[in-house]
């Protein structure tokens, strides 16, 4: 009987393992059941990782801190956990959701994250793994960069030549009481500076009107008028009332020209031609005129002593004239001109924008044939086609340096950005309003002292040519339009 009693235990306690297992079996099935339920549902937008690291480790070992780093997080904890013995900071690492998409991951280091300071040796696996992450890369192919302008909409728009003159100034070209102050009558400014600007630009005029640009009486009593071309902003939003600034701005110094076009790159060659206008009805008996840019230094004095003894009824251009100008085909180029926009190998000989001269004479044939001359979205080479089309050939002076000033090369450290190197040019591109200012006060400071100074450069021009020896004067062909072609170096201020 005992026997039978102490058999029936066993049996009994074997079942009871055996009844534990089963259920346990079924509880891990039942969950696994629910886990593929919940992945089929999408109700994993957030799920909770859960880690355990060992029973020696502390609870604050438990959570990952991170759900992508969960694993190297709690590896650290349990680090500074045996290091400093029992927790003492109540404050635990928060969860973060993880991504059904992403797996867990192993206990390797190397998956902390880069902006991650950890301790010992996992702040040199961090930095070894930065070293291996390759650079962010496209994951296609760029697309072909498109036209920067609407060629085929310009040629059907190019007959619209005609703009509206909002903002004028018809009393620009008046002088009362002559040049000298003797005579009461009306005169017309010796030379009239017209600078292009935008609306937004309004301390490159304010530097241009107190410095090179300003008005008044020079040597011998010859006077110069100043006027800036503008049309009317794009982008409207990027200025606000800009009109009223514009209107302001007039009314206080009575030299703002303003069109009805919009005041874009390729709306340059409106401007040139609206100007032309301008001066053949509202200015006609100007003598010379200076037309440039407004982030150019110019030396008025040297301009002036120049035109010493020029006939203002003849023809003259004179500025940094480009020979043998290849039309740019490259899509990402500013100057790209596409073949059915002008078919030639080769432009006019043109002006470079930054700053020319001209006499008034060729200014009022010029507002006449750039009405015969269909438009050109390059305003510098258009100028060229008109002038070509009434027979002037411009004439290049070393003087104007519309694109910079070129470092010697037997003497690369020049410092090109001297009051006595400037005080001996006409005109400089590519400055700064703090540069122009600064080079101004410079120039004009009487403790200035420059060794050796050549006076500047008067009629007939001189021309070096590469064998040193000097050709004719502007306008003769000769080595200048073979020198130009060449690549220089500029020096980027």
């Amino acid at each position: 009987m005992l026997r039978k009693v102490a058999m029936m235990r066993r049996m009994l306690h074997v079942k009871g393992d055996v009844m534990c297992t089963v259920l346990l079996l079924v509880l891990l099935c039942v969950l696994l059941y629910a886990q593929q339920v919940l992945l089929s549902s999408g109700w994993d937008r957030t799920t909770w990782r859960l880690e355990i690291q060992g029973s020696t480790s502390s609870s604050r070992t438990l959570l990952g801190a991170d759900g992508k780093t969960g694993t190297a997080t709690g590896a650290r904890a349990g680090q500074e956990a045996q290091a400093v013995g029992p927790p003492v900071d109540p404050q635990l690492p928060a969860c973060k959701p993880q991504s059904k998409s992403k797996a867990p991951k192993s206990k390797s280091k190397s998956h902390v994250k880069p902006n991650q300071t950890s301790k010992g040796k996992s702040k040199g696996k961090v930095k070894g793994s930065r070293k291996n992450v390759a650079p962010t890369k496209p994951a296609s192919n760029p697309l072909p960069t498109l036209p920067p302008f609407d060629f085929e909409g310009y040629l059907r728009e190019k007959d619209n030549r005609k703009f509206q003159l909002l903002i004028d100034q018809p009393e620009k070209c008046s002088i009362e009481g002559g040049e000298e102050g003797e005579r009461s009558s009306t005169t017309a400014p010796y030379m009239l500076i017209a600078v292009k600007s935008v609306a937004a630009d309004f301390d490159k005029r304010q530097v241009v009107r107190r410095t090179w640009g300003k008005e008044g009486l020079f040597q011998n009593g010859v006077s110069i008028r100043t006027v800036f071309l503008l049309g009317v902003p794009r982008n409207r939003s990027a200025l606000p009332l800009w009109d009223r600034l514009l209107a302001y701005e007039s009314d206080t110094f009575k030299d703002v020209l303003l069109w009805d076009f919009e005041d874009t790159f390729f709306n340059l060659t409106l401007k040139e031609t609206h100007f032309l206008e301008w001066v053949n009805t509202s200015c006609p008996d100007v003598r010379f005129i200076f037309k440039g840019d407004a982030d150019v230094y110019v030396n008025i004095e040297n301009i002036l002593e120049m035109l010493r003894g020029q006939k203002a009824d003849e023809d003259l251009f004179v500025g940094d004239i480009i020979f043998h100008a290849k039309p740019i085909r490259r899509r990402s180029s500013k100057y790209y001109v596409p073949e059915f926009m002008y078919g030639a190998g080769l432009y006019p000989s043109y002006a470079g924008g930054g700053g020319f001269v001209m006499s008034g004479h060729t200014a009022r044939r010029l507002s006449s044939a750039c009405q015969q001359v269909d438009l050109f979205p390059i305003d510098d080479v258009f100028l060229g086609m008109c002038l070509q089309q009434i027979g002037v050939k411009p004439s290049r002076h070393e003087g104007f340096r519309t694109f910079g000033i070129p470092r010697p090369s037997a003497a690369p450290h020049l410092q090109t950005f001297d009051p006595c190197f400037y005080r001996e040019l006409m005109v400089v591109h590519s400055l700064t309003v703090p540069q122009i200012w600064l080079m101004w006060n410079l120039l004009h400071d009487p403790k200035l002292s420059c060794h050796n100074r050549n006076s500047p450069t008067l009629w007939p021009f001189k021309w070096k040519g590469r064998g040193g020896g000097t050709t004719g004067p502007p306008g003769d062909t000769g080595e200048e339009e073979a020198d130009y072609g060449e690549k220089r170096v500029f020096v980027t201020h």
